[in-house]
């Protein structure tokens, strides 16, 4: 099936042999383990990115924003609904329909039931992908969303932190970007064809309870909203041990499909969770009837222990982001 963004993005390169690893990785994986000894859940049933495949057919919707208290006490009056930079491809302009707040949308279409709401449509002959937070259908059939940004599918799907007036202290998600480390929804979300096709080749996306506060990794982060000054940086990416033999690990065929993405490309910290969690695609209101059951469970991966990962070398931590969201010694202030 075709990747999201072109063959040299981030997104798309194999780890390949004797990578560096960062001297953090131990106290990191350590770090992990203390806040959830479990291996990555699977989101396949909620908190998922469910993505459409759109054209010039697709009705065109009005999509109205929700605008945010933020973490500082600002409103983020200024910042349009879909970003004017999108930052992934060719330096052009967006097209008009994103000033107008107009997404094709299909009638069918919903985003994650969870509170997230999560959605991202994608049309491959014009080559734009749309992607949303906090997504609402409305009784009148028009949308609102909290943040949504517009992109090239073919560019690199690396946001550039200087593209975003947010404010140290903030969530970046009032400027655009629905992922809390500033990266495309769509980024290293694991495709229901290619679990069928038995390949995955692109880096996957995590989240976890366990990410630091005010430090990512730029590229391929560009913010975060880790909570935790001893946990990973947003941005980092985690390889499952390459020299493990997959047949050993009791895995079904379809699971070691995704344990060999993790050797082979890696996954990537993109936002914070309840436990850690991989991201599968979202697949309510399938137009063809897909579904996970029976293909894929979400707990597959669970008993790979975090032991099995390594932190990958961090090579440019930003000490910046989101403030603490509780007091000290509850999340943030763990060390």
């Amino acid at each position: 099936m075709q990747r999201f963004f072109h063959a040299n993005s981030f997104w798309n390169q194999p780890i390949g042999p004797r990578p560096a690893i960062d001297p953090e990785s131990a106290s990191l994986i350590e770090f992990m383990s203390q806040q959830d000894d479990r291996g990555f859940w699977t989101n396949l049933h909620k908190w998922t990115i469910p993505i459409y495949e759109v054209d010039r057919h697709t009705p065109r919707r009005k999509v109205h924003r929700r605008l945010q208290q933020t973490p500082l006490g600002i409103m983020a009056r200024s910042a349009p609904y879909f970003h004017a930079k999108h930052a992934c491809g060719h330096g052009s302009a967006f097209a008009a329909d994103a000033g107008d707040g107009l997404v094709p949308i299909p009638d069918h279409a919903m985003s994650d039931p969870e509170s997230d709401h999560h959605i991202a449509l994608v049309d491959w002959e014009s080559g734009w992908a749309w992607d949303m937070w906090s997504a609402v259908r409305r009784a009148d059939s028009e949308w609102e969303a909290n943040s949504g940004m517009k992109y090239r599918i073919d560019g690199s799907g690396v946001f550039d932190r200087d593209d975003f007036p947010v404010h140290n202290g903030e969530s970046i998600h009032p400027y655009g970007p629905s992922r809390a480390a500033g990266v495309p929804a769509l980024a290293g979300t694991i495709m229901h064809q290619e679990i069928l096709d038995g390949r995955i080749e692109h880096r996957l996306a995590f989240a976890t309870q366990a990410a630091g506060l005010q430090r990512f990794v730029s590229p391929p982060a560009a913010w975060t909203d880790g909570g935790w000054r001893a946990g990973l940086p947003e941005g980092a990416v985690l390889q499952l041990d390459p020299s493990i033999d997959l047949s050993t690990l009791r895995l079904s065929p379809t699971a070691r499909v995704v344990a060999r993405a993790l050797q082979e490309y890696g996954a990537v910290c993109v936002d914070v969770a309840g436990g850690h969690c991989l991201y599968g695609e979202g697949l309510y209101a399938d137009a063809r009837q897909r579904t996970w059951r029976g293909l894929l469970d979400s707990s597959d991966l669970t008993h790979i222990k975090l032991s099995n990962f390594r932190v990958l070398e961090m090579e440019q931590v930003i000490h910046e982001g989101m403030g603490p969201r509780v007091p000290d010694g509850v999340y943030a202030g763990h060390e």
